[in-house]
C-alpha cells in the first residue's frame, strides 16, 4: 500500500522519533502507615512488609523512631535532604529517628522494614548502608508483620520480639558499613557542581573545568569537597557513578553500555572500580529478564 503521508507529517514523525523519551511516570504513594507499627517497651521491634512495583515513589515522610530497611528482592533508592542511598538486596539501610526520607523503587521490590524502639537502637546519627549477614536477615524475616488493630499471626509475637531484639541489635552493630551513597553539600556553588554531574554522569569533564563553571579554582573546590563532604572529588565522583550504574544494571543493561553511560572509556576500568567499591562484579547486580 503506497505511503500517503505528506512530507510535513513525515518530518514531524521523524522529529518525534528523535525526541528524548520522557522518564517513566512515577506512581506516588504515601508513607505506608508507619503509625500502625509503632515500637514500644512491650514490643521494641516492629516489622512490616510491602510489595511495590518498579517506579513507585514512597513520599517524603518521617517518624520518631529509627528504622532498618532492606529489600528481599529488587533495588531501591532512599533519599534524604543530604543525599541518596542505593540499596540492593544484599544490603540494608539504617535511617535515624526523625529523619525525613523518601523511597524510590528502581525495580519491583519486596520491602521489609524493621522499626526499633529508640532506647535500644544504636546511636547512629546518619544513614548507614550495611552488609546483611545471614543471621541478621533471618532475624528480620522472623518478625511478625501484622499491623496494630489486628491479631498477630503469631500469638507469641511480642515475646519473640523481646527475645530477638538484643541479638538483632548486636548483629546490627557488627555489620560492615558500606558506602553506596551520594552525599550532597550545603554550599550552593558546590551543590550546583555536584548536581551537574548527577544529571550527566557520562561527562568526562575535569575538576578544573567543572570548577570554572561555578567561578572557583580547582584547588578551592577540592578543599570544599574535603571540608563539607569528608571525601575527595574522586571519591565523591565514584559514589555518584555507582548510584547511576547500579539501577541500570538492575534493569538488565549490558555492562559495556553501563560503563559508557558512566563515563568510562573501557569496560575493564569500570569493572575494576566497581569491584573495588562494592566487593562484587557488575554482573552480580544484574537481574536477568524472565523469558515469557
Amino acid at each position: 500500500m503506497p505511503n500517503t503521508q505528506t512530507p510535513p507529517r513525515r518530518a514531524a514523525a521523524a522529529a518525534a522519533a528523535r525526541a528524548p523519551r520522557l522518564p517513566t511516570p512515577v506512581h506516588s504513594v504515601q508513607s505506608l502507615t508507619p503509625h500502625l507499627f509503632e515500637p514500644n517497651a512491650v514490643r521494641p521491634l516492629r516489622a512490616k512488609e510491602h510489595f511495590l512495583k518498579a517506579d513507585t515513589q514512597v513520599e517524603l515522610h518521617t517518624h520518631p523512631w529509627p528504622q532498618l530497611t532492606f529489600s528481599t528482592r529488587g533495588v531501591i533508592r532512599l533519599s534524604t535532604q543530604d543525599g541518596s542511598y542505593i540499596v540492593p538486596p544484599s544490603r540494608a539501610l539504617w535511617v535515624p529517628a526523625n529523619m525525613p526520607h523518601s523511597v524510590n523503587l528502581i525495580e519491583d521490590a519486596e520491602l521489609r522494614t524493621v522499626y526499633l524502639h529508640s532506647w535500644m537502637a544504636p546511636s547512629w546519627e546518619n544513614c548507614e548502608v550495611l552488609e546483611i549477614s545471614p543471621l541478621l536477615r533471618a532475624l528480620m524475616l522472623a518478625l511478625d508483620t501484622t499491623p496494630d488493630g489486628q491479631a498477630p499471626a503469631d500469638p507469641h509475637a511480642a515475646q519473640r520480639e523481646r527475645w530477638i531484639a538484643p541479638l538483632l541489635i548486636d548483629e546490627l552493630e557488627r555489620a560492615t558499613q558500606i558506602r553506596i551513597d551520594v552525599p550532597l553539600p550545603a554550599d550552593k556553588r558546590l551543590r550546583q557542581l555536584c548536581e551537574s554531574l548527577l544529571r550527566a554522569p557520562a561527562s568526562r569533564a575535569t575538576l578544573a573545568e567543572r570548577a570554572e563553571t561555578i567561578g572557583a579554582s580547582e584547588r578551592t573546590v577540592a578543599r570544599m569537597f574535603r571540608d563539607q563532604l569528608g571525601m575527595s572529588w574522586q571519591q565523591w565522583r565514584q559514589q555518584a557513578v555507582l548510584a547511576h550504574a547500579i539501577p541500570l544494571l538492575a534493569r538488565g543493561m549490558p555492562v559495556s553500555q553501563v560503563a559508557s553511560a558512566s563515563g568510562y572509556a573501557t569496560d575493564s576500568a569500570f569493572c575494576a572500580m566497581f569491584k573495588a567499591a562494592t566487593g562484587q562484579s557488575p554482573t552480580s547486580f544484574q537481574h536477568k529478564k524472565k523469558s515469557s
